[in-house]
Protein backbone atom coordinates (compact mmCIF):
# COMPACT_ATOMS: atom_id res chain seq x y z
CA UNK A 1 0.00 0.00 0.00
CA UNK A 2 1.40 3.41 -0.95
CA UNK A 3 2.14 5.75 1.95
CA UNK A 4 1.62 9.50 1.98
CA UNK A 5 4.70 11.51 0.92
CA UNK A 6 4.82 15.09 2.17
CA UNK A 7 6.70 18.04 0.72
CA UNK A 8 9.51 19.50 2.83
CA UNK A 9 7.38 22.40 4.09
CA UNK A 10 4.64 19.94 5.01
CA UNK A 11 7.11 17.81 6.96
CA UNK A 12 8.21 20.84 8.97
CA UNK A 13 4.65 21.76 9.86
CA UNK A 14 3.85 18.15 10.74
CA UNK A 15 6.91 17.87 12.97
CA UNK A 16 6.00 21.11 14.73
CA UNK A 17 2.46 19.95 15.41
CA UNK A 18 3.68 16.58 16.67
CA UNK A 19 6.13 18.28 19.04
CA UNK A 20 3.15 20.05 20.59
CA UNK A 21 1.32 16.75 21.10
CA UNK A 22 3.45 15.57 24.03
CA UNK A 23 7.20 15.53 23.51
CA UNK A 24 7.95 12.81 26.02
CA UNK A 25 5.21 10.40 24.98
CA UNK A 26 5.88 10.96 21.28
CA UNK A 27 9.56 10.14 21.80
CA UNK A 28 8.67 6.94 23.66
CA UNK A 29 6.16 5.85 21.00
CA UNK A 30 8.68 6.48 18.21
CA UNK A 31 11.03 3.96 19.82
CA UNK A 32 9.92 0.57 18.48
CA UNK A 33 11.75 -1.17 21.33
CA UNK A 34 9.08 0.08 23.72
CA UNK A 35 5.32 -0.23 24.07
CA UNK A 36 4.50 3.16 25.53
CA UNK A 37 0.76 3.36 24.89
CA UNK A 38 -1.97 0.73 25.04
CA UNK A 39 -2.85 1.16 21.35
CA UNK A 40 0.74 1.01 20.09
CA UNK A 41 0.62 4.58 18.83
CA UNK A 42 -1.76 7.53 18.57
CA UNK A 43 -3.19 6.05 15.35
CA UNK A 44 -4.41 2.88 17.11
CA UNK A 45 -2.68 0.74 14.48
CA UNK A 46 -1.21 -1.75 16.99
CA UNK A 47 1.69 -2.30 14.59
CA UNK A 48 5.35 -2.81 15.54
CA UNK A 49 8.40 -2.21 13.36
CA UNK A 50 10.25 -4.96 15.26
CA UNK A 51 11.07 -7.92 13.00
CA UNK A 52 13.53 -10.15 14.86
CA UNK A 53 10.57 -12.44 15.44
CA UNK A 54 9.26 -13.12 11.94
CA UNK A 55 7.24 -15.63 9.97
CA UNK A 56 10.34 -17.77 9.35
CA UNK A 57 11.27 -18.26 13.02
CA UNK A 58 8.11 -17.53 15.05
CA UNK A 59 7.47 -21.26 15.28
CA UNK A 60 10.47 -21.47 17.63
CA UNK A 61 8.99 -19.13 20.27
CA UNK A 62 9.38 -20.22 23.88
CA UNK A 63 8.15 -18.89 27.20
CA UNK A 64 10.84 -16.54 28.50
CA UNK A 65 9.24 -15.60 31.83
CA UNK A 66 5.90 -15.20 33.57
CA UNK A 67 4.36 -13.00 36.24
CA UNK A 68 1.27 -13.66 38.37
CA UNK A 69 -0.86 -10.58 38.95
CA UNK A 70 -2.41 -11.99 42.11
CA UNK A 71 -5.91 -11.15 40.87
CA UNK A 72 -8.54 -13.30 39.20
CA UNK A 73 -11.35 -12.23 36.80
CA UNK A 74 -10.88 -10.77 33.35
CA UNK A 75 -7.52 -9.33 32.31
CA UNK A 76 -7.97 -6.94 29.38
CA UNK A 77 -5.46 -4.41 28.03
CA UNK A 78 -1.70 -5.01 28.02
CA UNK A 79 1.50 -4.10 29.86
CA UNK A 80 3.46 -0.99 28.91
CA UNK A 81 7.23 -0.91 28.47
CA UNK A 82 9.00 2.43 28.90
CA UNK A 83 12.77 2.34 29.15
CA UNK A 84 13.79 -0.63 31.31
CA UNK A 85 10.49 -0.77 33.18
CA UNK A 86 7.33 -2.75 32.47
CA UNK A 87 4.06 -1.51 33.94
CA UNK A 88 1.42 -4.20 34.57
CA UNK A 89 -2.17 -3.57 35.69
CA UNK A 90 -4.94 -5.80 37.02
CA UNK A 91 -8.74 -5.85 37.08
CA UNK A 92 -10.40 -4.59 40.27
CA UNK A 93 -8.82 -3.60 42.65
CA UNK A 94 -6.65 -2.15 39.83
CA UNK A 95 -3.19 -2.88 41.21
CA UNK A 96 -0.29 -1.40 39.23
CA UNK A 97 3.13 -3.09 39.24
CA UNK A 98 6.38 -1.58 37.98
CA UNK A 99 8.77 -4.40 36.99
CA UNK A 100 12.51 -3.93 36.44
CA UNK A 101 13.44 -5.64 33.17
CA UNK A 102 17.11 -5.47 34.15
CA UNK A 103 16.44 -7.48 37.31
CA UNK A 104 14.43 -10.43 35.95
CA UNK A 105 11.15 -8.59 36.45
CA UNK A 106 11.82 -7.61 40.07
CA UNK A 107 8.98 -5.47 41.45
CA UNK A 108 10.23 -1.86 41.71
CA UNK A 109 7.00 -0.62 43.22
CA UNK A 110 3.33 -1.47 43.41
CA UNK A 111 0.26 0.70 43.85
CA UNK A 112 -2.94 -0.81 45.21
CA UNK A 113 -5.85 1.62 45.49
CA UNK A 114 -8.37 1.24 48.29
CA UNK A 115 -11.72 1.13 46.54
CA UNK A 116 -15.19 0.44 47.90
CA UNK A 117 -16.07 -3.09 46.71
CA UNK A 118 -19.66 -1.88 46.23
CA UNK A 119 -18.50 -0.63 42.84
CA UNK A 120 -18.28 -4.25 41.63
CA UNK A 121 -22.04 -4.88 41.31
CA UNK A 122 -22.48 -1.76 39.16
CA UNK A 123 -19.77 -2.75 36.69
CA UNK A 124 -21.64 -4.00 33.64
CA UNK A 125 -19.60 -6.87 32.24
CA UNK A 126 -16.86 -7.97 34.63
CA UNK A 127 -14.37 -5.92 36.65
CA UNK A 128 -11.94 -5.44 33.77
CA UNK A 129 -9.55 -2.53 33.21
CA UNK A 130 -7.85 -1.86 29.86
CA UNK A 131 -4.60 -0.58 31.21
CA UNK A 132 -2.53 2.33 32.39
CA UNK A 133 -1.09 5.17 30.31
CA UNK A 134 2.29 6.92 30.40
CA UNK A 135 3.40 10.51 29.72
CA UNK A 136 5.85 13.03 31.17
CA UNK A 137 7.28 10.62 33.70
CA UNK A 138 3.86 9.74 35.05
CA UNK A 139 1.64 6.65 35.01
CA UNK A 140 -2.07 7.37 34.73
CA UNK A 141 -4.62 4.93 36.15
CA UNK A 142 -8.39 5.28 35.78
CA UNK A 143 -9.83 3.11 38.54
CA UNK A 144 -13.10 1.19 38.56
CA UNK A 145 -14.63 3.77 40.92
CA UNK A 146 -13.73 6.51 38.34
CA UNK A 147 -10.86 7.99 40.34
CA UNK A 148 -8.10 9.17 37.99
CA UNK A 149 -4.67 8.86 39.59
CA UNK A 150 -1.30 10.19 38.43
CA UNK A 151 1.67 8.19 39.76
CA UNK A 152 5.36 8.98 39.59
CA UNK A 153 6.68 6.43 37.08
CA UNK A 154 9.91 5.94 39.02
CA UNK A 155 8.55 5.62 42.55
CA UNK A 156 4.80 4.97 42.35
CA UNK A 157 4.13 8.03 44.51
CA UNK A 158 0.67 9.55 44.05
CA UNK A 159 1.08 12.98 42.43
CA UNK A 160 -2.61 13.85 42.14
CA UNK A 161 -6.00 12.20 42.02
CA UNK A 162 -9.50 13.31 41.02
CA UNK A 163 -12.95 11.68 40.91
CA UNK A 164 -14.36 11.57 37.39
CA UNK A 165 -17.80 10.18 38.27
CA UNK A 166 -20.12 8.84 40.95
CA UNK A 167 -20.36 5.06 41.35
CA UNK A 168 -23.54 5.40 43.41
CA UNK A 169 -25.25 6.52 40.16
CA UNK A 170 -23.74 3.62 38.20
CA UNK A 171 -20.81 5.62 36.81
CA UNK A 172 -17.76 3.35 36.64
CA UNK A 173 -14.67 2.88 34.50
CA UNK A 174 -13.13 0.02 32.53
CA UNK A 175 -11.06 1.96 29.98
CA UNK A 176 -7.57 3.36 29.70
CA UNK A 177 -6.95 7.09 29.22
CA UNK A 178 -5.30 9.05 26.39
CA UNK A 179 -2.53 11.56 27.19
CA UNK A 180 -2.54 14.36 24.58
CA UNK A 181 -0.47 17.55 24.82
CA UNK A 182 -0.84 18.76 28.42
CA UNK A 183 -4.08 16.86 29.03
CA UNK A 184 -5.35 13.43 29.95
CA UNK A 185 -8.52 12.45 28.06
CA UNK A 186 -10.88 10.28 30.11
CA UNK A 187 -14.21 8.52 29.39
CA UNK A 188 -16.94 6.96 31.52
CA UNK A 189 -18.86 3.66 31.73
CA UNK A 190 -22.37 2.92 32.93
CA UNK A 191 -24.80 2.95 30.01
CA UNK A 192 -26.69 0.04 31.59
CA UNK A 193 -27.44 2.28 34.59
CA UNK A 194 -28.80 5.30 32.74
CA UNK A 195 -25.54 7.25 32.90
CA UNK A 196 -25.22 10.20 30.50
CA UNK A 197 -21.90 9.64 28.76
CA UNK A 198 -19.14 12.22 28.65
CA UNK A 199 -15.49 12.75 27.81
CA UNK A 200 -13.35 14.86 30.15
CA UNK A 201 -9.92 16.46 29.86
CA UNK A 202 -7.78 16.87 32.97
CA UNK A 203 -4.59 18.88 33.25
CA UNK A 204 -1.68 16.45 33.20
CA UNK A 205 0.29 18.32 35.86
CA UNK A 206 -2.42 19.29 38.32
CA UNK A 207 -5.48 17.08 37.70
CA UNK A 208 -7.63 20.17 37.21
CA UNK A 209 -10.61 19.66 34.91
CA UNK A 210 -10.13 21.54 31.63
CA UNK A 211 -13.36 20.63 29.80
CA UNK A 212 -16.16 18.05 29.69
CA UNK A 213 -18.18 17.09 26.60
CA UNK A 214 -21.40 15.12 27.05
CA UNK A 215 -22.70 12.73 24.41
CA UNK A 216 -26.17 14.25 24.40
CA UNK A 217 -27.89 17.33 25.80
CA UNK A 218 -27.84 21.06 25.03
CA UNK A 219 -25.21 22.32 22.57
CA UNK A 220 -23.27 23.90 25.44
CA UNK A 221 -23.09 20.52 27.22
CA UNK A 222 -21.95 18.53 24.20
CA UNK A 223 -19.51 21.27 23.11
CA UNK A 224 -20.98 21.67 19.64
CA UNK A 225 -21.21 24.77 17.48
CA UNK A 226 -24.41 24.01 15.53
CA UNK A 227 -23.18 25.69 12.35
CA UNK A 228 -19.56 24.51 12.45
CA UNK A 229 -20.00 20.88 13.49
CA UNK A 230 -21.00 18.62 10.61
CA UNK A 231 -22.79 15.31 10.22
CA UNK A 232 -22.28 13.73 6.79
CA UNK A 233 -21.13 17.08 5.43
CA UNK A 234 -24.01 19.19 6.75
CA UNK A 235 -24.21 21.36 9.89
CA UNK A 236 -25.85 19.51 12.76
CA UNK A 237 -28.08 22.50 13.54
CA UNK A 238 -29.25 23.80 16.90
CA UNK A 239 -30.31 21.44 19.69
CA UNK A 240 -29.11 18.33 17.86
CA UNK A 241 -28.39 16.58 21.16
CA UNK A 242 -31.93 17.00 22.51
CA UNK A 243 -34.36 17.27 19.59
CA UNK A 244 -34.24 13.56 18.71
CA UNK A 245 -35.13 12.56 22.28
CA UNK A 246 -38.55 12.51 23.89
CA UNK A 247 -38.78 14.96 26.78
CA UNK A 248 -35.81 14.81 29.11
CA UNK A 249 -34.92 11.16 28.37
CA UNK A 250 -31.54 12.46 27.15
CA UNK A 251 -30.59 13.16 30.77
CA UNK A 252 -30.37 9.39 31.38
CA UNK A 253 -29.53 8.67 27.75
CA UNK A 254 -26.40 6.49 27.90
CA UNK A 255 -23.91 7.14 25.11
CA UNK A 256 -21.05 6.25 27.45
CA UNK A 257 -17.45 6.50 26.29
CA UNK A 258 -15.64 3.45 27.62
CA UNK A 259 -13.76 2.49 24.45
CA UNK A 260 -10.49 3.44 22.80
CA UNK A 261 -9.30 6.91 21.77
CA UNK A 262 -6.98 7.95 18.94
CA UNK A 263 -5.30 11.23 18.01
CA UNK A 264 -4.04 12.83 14.80
CA UNK A 265 -1.32 15.35 15.76
CA UNK A 266 -1.36 17.02 12.33
CA UNK A 267 -5.13 17.52 12.25
CA UNK A 268 -5.07 18.09 16.02
CA UNK A 269 -8.20 16.00 16.53
CA UNK A 270 -9.08 13.20 18.92
CA UNK A 271 -11.44 10.43 17.80
CA UNK A 272 -13.67 8.11 19.81
CA UNK A 273 -17.11 6.46 19.75
CA UNK A 274 -20.15 6.75 21.99
CA UNK A 275 -22.16 3.82 23.29
CA UNK A 276 -25.75 2.61 23.33
CA UNK A 277 -28.67 4.83 24.30
CA UNK A 278 -30.48 4.01 27.55
CA UNK A 279 -32.67 2.02 28.04
CA UNK A 280 -32.27 -1.14 25.93
CA UNK A 281 -36.04 -0.99 25.39
CA UNK A 282 -36.23 1.22 22.26
CA UNK A 283 -39.97 1.91 22.69
CA UNK A 284 -39.17 4.05 25.75
CA UNK A 285 -36.92 6.46 23.81
CA UNK A 286 -38.39 7.25 20.37
CA UNK A 287 -36.21 9.18 17.91
CA UNK A 288 -32.64 8.91 16.63
CA UNK A 289 -31.23 9.44 20.16
CA UNK A 290 -28.33 11.62 19.05
CA UNK A 291 -25.44 11.51 19.77
CA UNK A 292 -25.35 7.95 21.02
CA UNK A 293 -23.76 5.39 18.66
CA UNK A 294 -21.60 8.11 17.13
CA UNK A 295 -18.05 8.61 15.87
CA UNK A 296 -16.79 11.89 17.36
CA UNK A 297 -13.92 14.12 16.16
CA UNK A 298 -12.96 16.79 18.71
CA UNK A 299 -10.32 19.44 19.32
CA UNK A 300 -8.30 18.29 22.36
CA UNK A 301 -7.63 21.86 23.51
CA UNK A 302 -11.22 22.88 24.18
CA UNK A 303 -13.23 19.72 23.41
CA UNK A 304 -15.23 21.34 20.61
CA UNK A 305 -16.64 18.87 18.09
CA UNK A 306 -15.57 19.24 14.46
CA UNK A 307 -17.65 16.44 12.94
CA UNK A 308 -19.81 13.52 14.03
CA UNK A 309 -21.30 10.48 12.35
CA UNK A 310 -24.12 8.49 13.94
CA UNK A 311 -23.84 4.88 12.80
CA UNK A 312 -26.91 3.29 14.38
CA UNK A 313 -29.68 5.87 14.90
CA UNK A 314 -32.24 4.74 17.50
CA UNK A 315 -30.23 1.66 18.40
CA UNK A 316 -32.52 -1.30 19.16
CA UNK A 317 -29.87 -3.97 19.88
CA UNK A 318 -27.20 -2.51 22.25
CA UNK A 319 -24.68 -2.05 19.42
CA UNK A 320 -22.30 0.25 21.34
CA UNK A 321 -20.18 2.39 19.03
CA UNK A 322 -17.13 2.59 21.31
CA UNK A 323 -14.71 0.40 19.34
CA UNK A 324 -11.36 1.85 18.27
CA UNK A 325 -10.86 4.34 15.43
CA UNK A 326 -7.78 3.29 13.41
CA UNK A 327 -6.06 6.12 11.52
CA UNK A 328 -4.23 5.46 8.24
CA UNK A 329 -2.98 7.42 5.22
CA UNK A 330 -3.86 5.41 2.10
CA UNK A 331 -4.39 5.86 -1.60
CA UNK A 332 -8.05 5.56 -2.58
CA UNK A 333 -9.32 6.06 -6.14
CA UNK A 334 -5.99 7.58 -7.14
CA UNK A 335 -5.96 10.09 -4.29
CA UNK A 336 -4.12 10.00 -0.98
CA UNK A 337 -6.68 10.14 1.81
CA UNK A 338 -6.42 10.56 5.56
CA UNK A 339 -8.69 7.75 6.67
CA UNK A 340 -10.40 6.49 9.80
CA UNK A 341 -11.48 2.83 9.89
CA UNK A 342 -13.90 1.58 12.53
CA UNK A 343 -15.24 -1.94 13.12
CA UNK A 344 -18.55 -1.34 14.86
CA UNK A 345 -20.47 -3.62 17.17
CA UNK A 346 -23.35 -3.43 14.68
CA UNK A 347 -21.40 -5.66 12.23
CA UNK A 348 -20.51 -2.89 9.77
CA UNK A 349 -16.96 -1.75 9.03
CA UNK A 350 -16.73 1.95 8.21
CA UNK A 351 -14.08 3.90 6.35
CA UNK A 352 -14.32 7.68 6.65
CA UNK A 353 -12.22 10.69 5.79
CA UNK A 354 -10.96 11.63 9.24
CA UNK A 355 -10.58 15.33 8.40
CA UNK A 356 -14.04 15.96 6.96
CA UNK A 357 -16.05 13.02 8.29
CA UNK A 358 -17.03 11.98 4.74
CA UNK A 359 -18.43 8.43 4.68
CA UNK A 360 -16.53 6.36 2.10
CA UNK A 361 -17.19 2.66 2.85
CA UNK A 362 -19.73 0.82 5.02
CA UNK A 363 -19.85 -2.96 4.60
CA UNK A 364 -20.62 -6.04 6.70
CA UNK A 365 -17.49 -7.70 8.08
CA UNK A 366 -19.37 -10.87 9.02
CA UNK A 367 -21.70 -12.35 6.39
CA UNK A 368 -24.08 -13.48 9.17
CA UNK A 369 -25.14 -9.88 9.93
CA UNK A 370 -28.88 -9.74 9.19
CA UNK A 371 -30.48 -6.85 11.13
CA UNK A 372 -29.72 -4.53 8.20
CA UNK A 373 -29.49 -4.90 4.43
CA UNK A 374 -26.75 -2.26 4.45
CA UNK A 375 -26.09 1.47 4.60
CA UNK A 376 -27.51 3.95 2.10
CA UNK A 377 -24.39 5.28 0.33
CA UNK A 378 -26.15 7.74 -2.02
CA UNK A 379 -25.20 11.29 -0.91
CA UNK A 380 -28.33 12.64 -2.62
CA UNK A 381 -30.65 10.37 -0.67
CA UNK A 382 -32.60 11.56 2.39
CA UNK A 383 -31.44 8.43 4.19
CA UNK A 384 -27.76 8.77 3.23
CA UNK A 385 -25.54 7.14 5.84
CA UNK A 386 -28.38 5.30 7.59
CA UNK A 387 -28.60 1.51 7.84
CA UNK A 388 -31.78 -0.03 6.42
CA UNK A 389 -33.37 -2.05 9.24
CA UNK A 390 -34.89 -5.45 8.45
CA UNK A 391 -38.30 -5.44 10.16
CA UNK A 392 -38.07 -9.09 11.19
CA UNK A 393 -35.04 -8.32 13.33
CA UNK A 394 -36.24 -5.01 14.77
CA UNK A 395 -36.76 -5.35 18.52
CA UNK A 396 -39.17 -2.42 18.59
CA UNK A 397 -41.44 -3.14 15.63
CA UNK A 398 -42.23 -6.52 17.14
CA UNK A 399 -43.42 -4.74 20.27
CA UNK A 400 -42.61 -4.81 23.97
CA UNK A 401 -42.60 -8.22 25.66
CA UNK A 402 -42.23 -9.86 22.23
CA UNK A 403 -39.13 -12.01 21.70
CA UNK A 404 -37.31 -11.17 18.45
CA UNK A 405 -35.27 -14.23 17.46
CA UNK A 406 -32.30 -14.94 15.24
CA UNK A 407 -30.80 -11.43 15.30
CA UNK A 408 -27.20 -11.30 14.08
CA UNK A 409 -24.95 -10.09 15.57
CA UNK A 410 -25.78 -10.44 19.25
CA UNK A 411 -25.59 -7.42 21.56
CA UNK A 412 -21.87 -8.00 22.13
CA UNK A 413 -21.48 -7.22 18.44
CA UNK A 414 -19.49 -8.63 15.55
CA UNK A 415 -16.62 -7.09 17.50
CA UNK A 416 -16.62 -5.65 20.99
CA UNK A 417 -13.80 -3.51 22.41
CA UNK A 418 -11.06 -6.06 21.56
CA UNK A 419 -8.90 -3.92 19.22
CA UNK A 420 -7.92 -4.74 15.65
CA UNK A 421 -4.50 -4.02 14.14
CA UNK A 422 -3.25 -2.66 10.81
CA UNK A 423 -0.11 -3.51 8.83
CA UNK A 424 1.21 -0.81 6.47
CA UNK A 425 3.15 -3.61 4.74
CA UNK A 426 0.02 -5.46 3.63
CA UNK A 427 -2.52 -2.64 3.83
CA UNK A 428 -4.81 -5.03 5.71
CA UNK A 429 -6.62 -4.83 9.04
CA UNK A 430 -6.59 -7.86 11.33
CA UNK A 431 -9.84 -8.11 13.24
CA UNK A 432 -10.90 -10.33 16.18
CA UNK A 433 -14.62 -11.03 15.76
CA UNK A 434 -17.66 -12.61 17.41
CA UNK A 435 -19.78 -14.90 15.23
CA UNK A 436 -22.79 -14.82 17.55
CA UNK A 437 -26.55 -14.22 17.23
CA UNK A 438 -29.29 -13.58 19.79
CA UNK A 439 -32.91 -13.53 20.84
CA UNK A 440 -33.95 -10.17 22.32
CA UNK A 441 -37.08 -9.41 24.37
CA UNK A 442 -37.53 -5.80 25.53
CA UNK A 443 -39.68 -4.85 28.52
CA UNK A 444 -40.62 -1.60 30.22
CA UNK A 445 -38.25 -0.47 32.95
CA UNK A 446 -38.17 2.48 35.35
CA UNK A 447 -35.10 4.55 36.11
CA UNK A 448 -33.64 4.63 39.61
CA UNK A 449 -30.18 6.09 40.10
CA UNK A 450 -27.61 3.36 40.72
CA UNK A 451 -29.94 0.54 39.64
CA UNK A 452 -29.78 -1.42 36.36
CA UNK A 453 -31.66 0.35 33.57
CA UNK A 454 -31.60 -2.30 30.85
CA UNK A 455 -35.12 -3.40 29.99
CA UNK A 456 -34.34 -6.45 27.86
CA UNK A 457 -33.76 -10.18 28.23
CA UNK A 458 -31.26 -11.82 25.87
CA UNK A 459 -30.12 -15.27 24.80
CA UNK A 460 -26.95 -15.80 22.71
CA UNK A 461 -25.73 -18.66 20.49
CA UNK A 462 -23.41 -19.34 17.50
CA UNK A 463 -24.50 -17.94 14.15
CA UNK A 464 -26.42 -20.64 12.24
CA UNK A 465 -25.44 -22.19 8.89
CA UNK A 466 -21.71 -21.62 9.38
CA UNK A 467 -18.71 -23.34 10.94
CA UNK A 468 -20.51 -23.86 14.27
CA UNK A 469 -18.04 -21.76 16.24
CA UNK A 470 -18.56 -18.39 17.89
CA UNK A 471 -15.64 -16.45 16.40
CA UNK A 472 -13.43 -15.66 13.44
CA UNK A 473 -10.13 -13.85 13.06
CA UNK A 474 -10.23 -11.99 9.75
CA UNK A 475 -8.09 -9.88 7.44
CA UNK A 476 -10.06 -6.90 6.11
CA UNK A 477 -9.53 -4.58 3.14
CA UNK A 478 -10.91 -1.21 4.29
CA UNK A 479 -10.88 0.31 0.79
CA UNK A 480 -12.80 -2.46 -0.96
CA UNK A 481 -14.85 -3.32 2.12
CA UNK A 482 -14.21 -7.05 1.96
CA UNK A 483 -12.74 -9.98 3.87
CA UNK A 484 -9.44 -11.24 2.42
CA UNK A 485 -9.18 -14.33 4.62
CA UNK A 486 -10.88 -15.69 7.73
CA UNK A 487 -9.84 -18.13 10.46
CA UNK A 488 -12.75 -19.85 12.26
CA UNK A 489 -12.50 -20.16 16.04
CA UNK A 490 -14.58 -22.20 18.49
CA UNK A 491 -15.24 -19.19 20.71
CA UNK A 492 -15.28 -15.45 20.11
CA UNK A 493 -11.86 -13.89 19.61
CA UNK A 494 -11.80 -11.48 22.56
CA UNK A 495 -8.11 -10.59 22.37
CA UNK A 496 -6.56 -7.51 20.80
CA UNK A 497 -4.41 -8.22 17.73
CA UNK A 498 -0.80 -7.23 17.01
CA UNK A 499 0.76 -6.89 13.53
CA UNK A 500 4.53 -6.70 13.09
CA UNK A 501 7.13 -5.93 10.46
CA UNK A 502 8.12 -9.58 10.72
CA UNK A 503 5.01 -10.40 8.64
CA UNK A 504 3.36 -12.00 11.67
CA UNK A 505 0.01 -11.23 13.29
CA UNK A 506 -0.64 -12.34 16.87
CA UNK A 507 -3.91 -12.83 18.75
CA UNK A 508 -5.27 -14.82 21.69
CA UNK A 509 -8.28 -17.10 22.14
CA UNK A 510 -10.81 -17.55 24.92
CA UNK A 511 -9.48 -21.07 25.55
CA UNK A 512 -6.10 -19.48 26.31
CA UNK A 513 -4.03 -19.91 23.14
CA UNK A 514 -1.60 -17.29 21.90
CA UNK A 515 -1.56 -17.72 18.11
CA UNK A 516 0.72 -16.38 15.39
CA UNK A 517 -0.38 -16.31 11.75
CA UNK A 518 1.10 -15.22 8.42
CA UNK A 519 -0.03 -11.63 7.72
CA UNK A 520 -0.48 -12.34 4.01
CA UNK A 521 -2.22 -15.71 4.08
CA UNK A 522 -3.53 -16.29 7.61
CA UNK A 523 -1.67 -19.60 7.82
CA UNK A 524 -1.07 -20.62 11.42
CA UNK A 525 2.63 -20.44 12.34
CA UNK A 526 2.59 -20.98 16.12
CA UNK A 527 0.31 -21.51 19.11
CA UNK A 528 0.82 -21.95 22.84
CA UNK A 529 -1.81 -22.45 25.53
CA UNK A 530 -1.43 -20.06 28.47
CA UNK A 531 -2.89 -20.86 31.92
CA UNK A 532 -6.22 -19.08 31.38
CA UNK A 533 -8.41 -17.70 28.61
CA UNK A 534 -7.02 -14.64 26.81
CA UNK A 535 -8.99 -11.41 26.61
CA UNK A 536 -5.87 -9.23 26.82
CA UNK A 537 -4.11 -7.49 23.94
CA UNK A 538 -0.83 -8.78 22.48
CA UNK A 539 2.15 -6.39 22.71
CA UNK A 540 5.84 -6.54 21.83
CA UNK A 541 9.06 -4.87 22.93
CA UNK A 542 12.83 -5.26 22.70
CA UNK A 543 15.24 -5.43 25.64
CA UNK A 544 19.01 -5.90 25.46
CA UNK A 545 18.70 -6.50 21.72
CA UNK A 546 16.09 -9.26 22.04
CA UNK A 547 12.46 -9.05 20.94
CA UNK A 548 9.70 -10.25 23.26
CA UNK A 549 5.96 -10.88 22.89
CA UNK A 550 3.76 -10.27 25.93
CA UNK A 551 0.14 -11.23 26.69
CA UNK A 552 -2.08 -11.13 29.76
CA UNK A 553 -4.26 -14.19 30.28
CA UNK A 554 -7.16 -14.35 32.69
CA UNK A 555 -10.58 -15.29 31.32
CA UNK A 556 -13.48 -12.89 31.87
CA UNK A 557 -15.00 -9.89 30.20
CA UNK A 558 -18.52 -10.04 28.80
CA UNK A 559 -17.93 -13.33 26.99
CA UNK A 560 -16.35 -14.93 30.07
CA UNK A 561 -18.51 -13.31 32.74
CA UNK A 562 -20.03 -16.67 33.71
CA UNK A 563 -16.64 -18.02 34.69
CA UNK A 564 -15.39 -14.73 36.13
CA UNK A 565 -18.37 -14.12 38.40
CA UNK A 566 -19.51 -17.71 38.99
CA UNK A 567 -22.84 -17.22 37.21
CA UNK A 568 -24.91 -20.16 35.96
CA UNK A 569 -28.31 -18.75 34.93
CA UNK A 570 -28.21 -18.71 31.09
CA UNK A 571 -29.86 -15.25 30.99
CA UNK A 572 -27.32 -13.69 33.34
CA UNK A 573 -24.51 -11.57 32.00
CA UNK A 574 -27.06 -10.05 29.59
CA UNK A 575 -27.33 -13.41 27.87
CA UNK A 576 -23.64 -14.29 27.69
CA UNK A 577 -23.64 -16.94 30.45
CA UNK A 578 -25.73 -19.35 28.40
CA UNK A 579 -24.01 -18.55 25.12
CA UNK A 580 -20.52 -19.29 26.45
CA UNK A 581 -21.36 -22.07 28.94
CA UNK A 582 -19.04 -24.53 27.15
CA UNK A 583 -16.05 -22.30 27.86
CA UNK A 584 -15.70 -23.83 31.32
CA UNK A 585 -14.71 -27.12 29.65
CA UNK A 586 -11.53 -25.49 28.32
CA UNK A 587 -10.23 -22.96 30.82
CA UNK A 588 -10.50 -21.61 34.36
CA UNK A 589 -9.86 -18.31 36.13
CA UNK A 590 -6.35 -16.91 36.22
CA UNK A 591 -4.27 -13.79 36.16
CA UNK A 592 -0.88 -14.11 34.51
CA UNK A 593 1.47 -12.27 32.18
CA UNK A 594 3.31 -14.61 29.81
CA UNK A 595 6.32 -13.28 27.90
CA UNK A 596 7.70 -15.14 24.87
CA UNK A 597 11.04 -14.95 23.05
CA UNK A 598 13.16 -16.93 20.61
CA UNK A 599 15.73 -19.25 22.18
CA UNK A 600 19.29 -17.95 22.49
Amino acid sequence: MKRLTLMTSGVALFAASMAMANDDLMAQMDNASQWAIQTGDYSNQRYSELDKINKDNVGDLQVAWTFSTGVLRGHEGSPLVVGDTMFVHTPFPNIVYALDLNEQGKIKWRYEPKQDPNVIPVMCCDTVNRGVAYADGKIFLHQADTKVVALDAETGEVLWEVMNGDASKGETNTATVLPVKDKVIVGISGGEFGVRGHVTAYNMETGEQEWRAYSMGPDSDILMDPENTTHLGKPVGADSGTNTWEGDQWMIGGGTTWGWYSYDPEADLIYYGTGNPSTWNPAQRPGDNRWSMTVMARDPDDGMAKWVYQMTPHDEWDFDGVNEMILTDQEMDGEMRKLLTHFDRNGLAYTLDRISGELLVAEKYDPAVNWTTGVDMDPESETFGRPAVVAEYSTEQNGEDVNSTGICPAALGTKDQQPASFSPKTGLFYVPTNHVCMDYEPFRVSYTAGQPYVGATLAMYPAPDSHGGMGNFIAWDNLAGEIKWSIPEQFSVWSGALATAGDVVFYGTLEGYLKAVDSETGDELYKFKTPSGIIGNVMTYEHDGKQYIGILSGVGGWAGIGLAAGLTNPNDGLGAVGGYSALSDYTALGGQLTVFALPD
